[in-house]
């Protein structure tokens, strides 16, 4: 865990993948794909924006309106994707910041494609608060399993 603030630690997650970037990308964002690799931190995950493109505002919630909202910060098709998260969604709307309290604004979660001889490599960096390290170190690496699977059908 990579410290960068004093609220928050940067996780890394990798996983080898034989399968091509594009085929890894549509498993990662296509939006019934990525409800079932989401599906392991909360069941019914899915996401809304108007334009899944960079610079774009996109919503990742839960059945009941919580999670985070964010813009598409970097988007380069079958290669990066960077969200950077502003606030929190309770009850599906966007939630200001509260002062002196653990917030998710300007974390980054990225995702990088590297292709190599035996398929891909996928990266995940995901700056996370700390009260919520240990949950991402056990669940991550659970959706990278399902997104493995995804990616072999």
């Amino acid at each position: 865990m990579k410290p960068i603030s004093n609220r928050m630690r940067q996780l890394t997650f990798k996983i080898q993948i034989e399968t091509t970037p594009e085929k890894l990308w549509n498993c990662l964002w296509e939006a019934e794909n990525y409800k079932k690799w989401t599906n392991v931190f909360c069941a019914g995950s899915h996401y809304k924006t108007d334009s899944f493109s960079e610079g774009s505002k996109i919503h990742l919630l839960t059945p009941d309106g919580l999670g985070m909202y964010s813009i598409i910060e970097k988007l380069e098709p079958n290669k990066t994707l960077v969200f950077r998260h502003l606030g929190e969604l309770k009850n599906f709307e966007e939630q200001p910041a509260e002062k002196n309290e653990a917030s998710w604004k300007d974390a980054r979660e990225s995702y990088e494609i590297l292709p190599n001889q035996s398929g891909v490599e996928l990266t995940v960096k995901v700056d996370c608060i700390e009260q919520y390290c240990d949950y991402m170190n056990a669940t991550f690496p659970k959706a990278l399993e399902v997104l493995l699977q995804l990616s072999s059908e």
